[in-house]
């Protein structure tokens, strides 16, 4: 078993903070050392903005928890400095089956195509992925960057004054008062922050349970994602299984509502469950168990003044689809960039309500489809089972119907449509990279297109003149120069029926606008709407 969520990464030091006259204004504060708050505060030490980490933990979370990470969150992390160990560690993965009672009706591939760098998907524990964020962190103080992580650090306070928020924060050496230009709060589904101010979701809870077990065994399932509907083992139920590093694999098993959860946990009543489903033959260990409902929930808005919530604390949904983590980390991936530019003074403090609009839009978008999965899973009427298992027969046989199983729609990248901060399209280009769409990895000379953007505004030209550097306002974007003859995926990812093309692309490597040849009127008008002072 590992036992590396019971070690203290970042053990409770006092700080400086503790023993100052009067409470110490910080740029940034992040609450919660989670995947999600740790993602934060990287990226902005990266951008050189001041920021410290606060959480009441000193470790690692206790068992896998999310263990799905899809390839445009794995893209994010590539640019944070963690993706490469992840993806080492990880299990990979594209390709899932879904089984209606004995047999197969339904496989999948999430990245059919050919020329990316990252796969669809890796599975890895959570606290492998929380460990390898602290320590981006400690590589980052070694070189200087500001950024501080806070462990036995609990806010039992936080109240916006305008200005900036005034903390209250409790240690084993007793409380201290701390202030904040900005809150980033990343303190989970329970987030106290959000108590503290009198906020809450809206949404749906969905009147179901699972039983998630995280199990040790030597098995010869292939690395895929497999999923039953009323399987023999699980009779009117469905399951979900996922194979993890260190021989661990993690098992999902609807159980039904009305159950009693304390006794479900034990382990004489979940071992049985797993050998009907494994064989008596395998053996195995227990690591985690743990029981959860579905919830697709979200906050009203993400931004409240100078307190921003990202990931779980804004939103939840069903972990069938693995949309948790990776739509948090998509969260602080559009947020960072915008307040970094906000408290330099080189954009208006309203762009940060684009954060609002846009993740709002995710938000919802992954709501939509995990209640629609939700519904799949666990009909909640005699008619809708009907028409679930005759989609699962048909699909068996008639490829038609193959898109109506709903297994989990599985997490792919927001496209931010209609947002305030797109500029200009170009119908002749392809729609999978219009304004407001994630750019597309490709293979290009000397390396990966991602990994070529970086972090920072660019200008990507495909046979097409551009400066080298455009400055507007202060916010300089620079030229990434590129040839369609370089690789075919880049042509049929950034051309399409155009021969030449220029992008604005965001330092969150989202497209901003784009056109068939550099017009600078055009651009610097859409390098001020990206960044809200248009």
């Amino acid at each position: 078993m590992n036992k590396i969520f019971e070690i203290p990464l970042y053990p409770y030091t006092r700080s400086p903070d503790q023993d100052a006259a009067a409470p110490v204004r910080r740029k940034v504060v992040v609450v919660g050392a989670g995947p999600v708050g740790l993602a934060a505060a990287i990226d902005l030490a990266q951008q050189g903005v001041e920021v410290v980490v606060l959480d009441d933990n000193d470790k690692v979370s206790f068992g896998s928890r999310a263990i799905c990470f899809a390839k445009r969150p794995l893209e994010i992390l590539d640019r944070l400095g963690c993706g490469e160990p992840m993806v080492q560690k990880g299990v990979q993965w594209n390709v899932g089956k879904v089984f209606f009672d004995d047999r197969q009706v339904y496989e999948f591939n999430l990245l059919p195509e050919d020329g990316h760098r990252r796969p669809a998907f890796i599975n890895l524990q959570q606290y492998y992925f929380e460990e390898y964020l602290v320590n981006r962190v400690r590589e980052l103080q070694a070189v200087g960057a500001p950024i501080e992580l806070r462990g036995g650090n609990k806010v039992l306070s936080a109240e916006d004054k305008g200005d900036h928020v005034a903390l209250s924060v409790d240690t084993p050496e007793g409380e201290y008062a701390l202030e904040a230009d900005w809150l980033i709060a990343c303190d989970g589904a329970g987030s106290p922050i959000r108590q503290m101010m009198g906020l809450d979701f809206v949404g749906r809870v969905f009147e179901d349970n699972f039983l998630i077990a995280d199990v040790i065994m030597e098995a010869d399932f292939p690395t895929e994602r497999w999923f039953w509907f009323d399987p023999p083992f699980n009779r009117g139920q469905s399951a979900l299984l996922h194979k993890q590093p260190d021989g661990v694999w993690r098992i999902d098993l609807q159980l039904g509502w009305d159950i009693d959860k304390d006794e479900e946990k034990k382990p004489e009543n979940v071992i049985p469950r797993l050998k009907a489903m494994l064989g008596d033959e395998v053996k195995f260990d227990l690591e985690w168990v743990s029981i959860y409902t579905f919830q697709c929930r979200r906050m009203e808005k993400f931004r409240h003044g100078r307190v921003i919530f990202a990931g779980d604390a804004a939103h939840q949904v069903s972990p069938f689809g693995a949309r948790g983590a990776n739509s948090g980390l998509q969260d602080t991936d559009n947020l960072c960039w915008k307040l970094k530019l906000v408290i330099e003074g080189q954009a208006p403090e309203t762009l940060l309500d684009s954060y609002d609009a846009e993740r709002i839009h995710g938000a919802d978008e992954n709501i939509l489809n995990s209640s629609r999965s939700t519904d799949f899973i666990t009909p909640k009427s005699e008619i809708s089972r009907i028409f679930r298992d005759a989609v699962l027969d048909l699909s068996e046989q008639v490829a038609f119907a193959r898109p109506l199983v709903n297994s989990g729609r599985l997490s792919v990248p927001c496209t931010y449509d209609g947002s305030p901060l797109n500029g200009p399209d170009c119908n002749a280009m392809p729609a999978r990279t219009r304004p407001g769409s994630p750019a597309i990895d490709a293979p290009v000379q000397g390396g990966w297109l991602l990994s070529q953007l970086g972090g920072g505004f660019r200008l990507l030209t495909i046979d097409a003149d551009a400066p080298e550097v455009l400055e507007e306002g202060g916010i300089a974007a620079t030229r990434l120069a590129l040839s369609a003859g370089d690789t075919p995926e880049l042509a049929d990812r950034y051309l399409g029926d155009a021969l030449s093309a220029v992008y604005l692309i965001r330092p969150d490597q989202h497209v901003a606008a784009r056109w068939e040849r550099y017009d600078e009127a055009a651009v610097r008008a859409a390098l001020n709407t990206a960044t809200g002072r248009a």
